[in-house]
């Protein structure tokens, strides 16, 4: 029990800024072990994003608690996916070879086509959040739910990255490799424990079992991303996993707004 409080604080410090315990280090053995829980942190995110929406929004306009509740997942995050996601569409968008992209990628600097993807991404979650307060009827648990499940499952996809492709750095320096090292096929199995719980309580309190289909957008997001980054680099690197978690977050938000409009 010590040695899983252990891992999921480790999982908790990698992935977020929430402050953990002093004896929490980034060992290589445990951060390698902590992508378990990767979906875990999905529901602390989603969760504690989810209540900011729908407290601000008893207050105050939809479109003020969509920004906090952006802003409350950014914060929570240190916008470590959000940097993810900005590096691959500078380093896809200015590379021509496998080591150019790399090698942007590295580059710690926001060029053109990250400062355009991270406009265009926040602005589709706002877009999509507002449709999501117009389609369904908010309580605190099932806008609770939704978040969850959405940072739950997004997070699990691109967990699962580790499981089915190769990285794509030689280098032992990048801070994403001890996760992506191959790991026991029982962490995949604990990943989706705890992204399919509240996927289908959230279908439960919807009264919408396609619901639970929001594995297949998830999948697919990450089956054409995965050909797009084995094409030209041969694999996937940190940024790369964080790009996925972000752009199935919003085809998941996408799928459910779809499901529960026409459905």
């Amino acid at each position: 029990m010590k040695r899983e409080i252990h891992v999921f604080f480790t999982a908790l410090m990698f992935y977020t800024r929430i402050p953990c315990p002093k004896w929490v280090d980034h060992d290589p053995a445990y951060l390698n072990q902590s992508i378990r829980y990767f979906p875990l942190i999905g529901w602390i995110v989603g969760g504690i994003s989810g209540l900011a929406f729908f407290v601000i929004s008893v207050y105050f306009s939809v479109p003020v608690a969509i920004i906090v509740s952006l802003v409350v997942s950014v914060l929570l995050t240190g916008a470590f996916h959000e940097d993810g996601f900005a590096d691959t569409c500078d380093a896809f968008g200015g590379g021509w070879t496998r080591q150019k992209i790399l090698d942007i990628m590295k580059d710690s600097r926001l060029g053109t086509y990250g400062v355009m993807g991270l406009i265009l991404l926040m602005t589709l979650k706002m877009a999509l959040l507002y449709e999501f307060s117009n389609v369904h009827e908010s309580t605190v648990l099932s806008v609770s739910l939704f978040f969850i499940s959405v940072h739950a499952v997004s997070r699990f996809t691109a967990s699962t990255f580790v499981f089915t492709h190769e990285y794509a750095r030689d280098s032992n320096d990048s801070k994403a490799k001890p996760v992506a090292e191959q790991t026991s096929f029982i962490n995949l199995q604990v990943g989706l424990i705890w992204t399919i719980v509240p996927v289908v309580f959230l279908a439960y309190v919807v009264n919408n079992y396609w619901t639970i289909l929001i594995f297949v957008p998830a999948y697919l997001t990450k089956y054409f991303l995965a050909r797009y980054f084995r094409k030209w680099i041969g694999g996937y690197t940190g940024d790369c996993l964080g790009a996925t978690q972000q752009v199935s977050e919003v085809f998941s938000y996408l799928y459910l707004i779809v499901l529960w409009k026409f459905v």
